[in-house]
C-alpha cells in the first residue's frame, strides 16, 4: 500500500509540476508578441544607425554596429572577413568623406530577437571622379548579447 501511495504522490507531483511549466509556457507565449515588437523597434533603430553611420562617415558607430566576425561581399566580388578587414577596405570612404550614399528599402524580414534581413537598392557616387554605382545590397543582422549587429553584407551590381 505504501508503494502505491508513493507512486500516486509521485504522479500527482509530476502533474502539478507539468501544469506549472505549462503556465510558464503560456505566459511566455502571451508575452512573445510584446517581446517581438520590442525587438522589431530595436532593430529599426539599429539598421537605421548602420545605414546612416556609413552615409555620414561615422566609422566608429559603423564598426560598433557590426559583429566581430562580419563578412562583406562587395558588388565587385571582393570579400572581406571580420570587421577589421571590412573597416580597412572601407577606410578611404570614411577618410575621404566625398562619396554620396543613398538607399531605398525593398524588402525586410525580422525573426523575433534572432535574426533579420533587409534588401536595399543603393547608389554610391563619387562626383569628383565621375563614379556611379547602383546595386542591390542585402544586409543580414543577428541579435547578439542584447543588441542587433550586422553580420553579413552583400552587393550585386545593377545596370546604371
Amino acid at each position: 500500500m505504501q508503494t502505491s501511495k508513493s507512486l500516486l504522490m509521485g504522479v500527482l507531483a509530476a502533474s502539478v509540476s507539468a501544469g506549472a511549466m505549462g503556465d510558464a509556457t503560456t505566459a511566455e507565449q502571451l508575452d512573445a508578441p510584446a517581446v517581438a515588437a520590442g525587438c522589431a523597434r530595436q532593430f529599426e533603430r539599429a539598421q537605421r544607425i548602420d545605414m546612416e553611420s556609413f552615409r555620414d562617415y561615422d566609422a566608429q558607430t559603423f564598426r560598433d554596429g557590426h559583429h566581430p566576425d562580419a563578412v562583406t561581399v562587395f558588388a565587385s566580388g571582393a570579400v572581406r572577413y571580420g570587421i577589421d578587414a571590412v573597416m580597412e577596405a572601407l577606410r578611404s570612404h570614411f577618410e575621404n568623406r566625398e562619396a554620396v550614399w543613398a538607399w531605398t528599402e525593398k524588402y525586410r524580414v525580422v525573426d523575433g530577437c534572432k535574426s533579420a534581413f533587409i534588401l536595399y537598392e543603393t547608389t554610391y557616387d563619387i562626383p569628383s571622379v565621375g563614379y556611379h554605382q547602383r546595386a542591390l545590397t542585402g544586409v543580414t543582422y543577428t541579435y547578439h548579447r542584447g543588441k542587433w549587429l550586422a553580420v553579413a553584407d552583400t552587393g550585386t551590381l545593377l545596370p546604371p
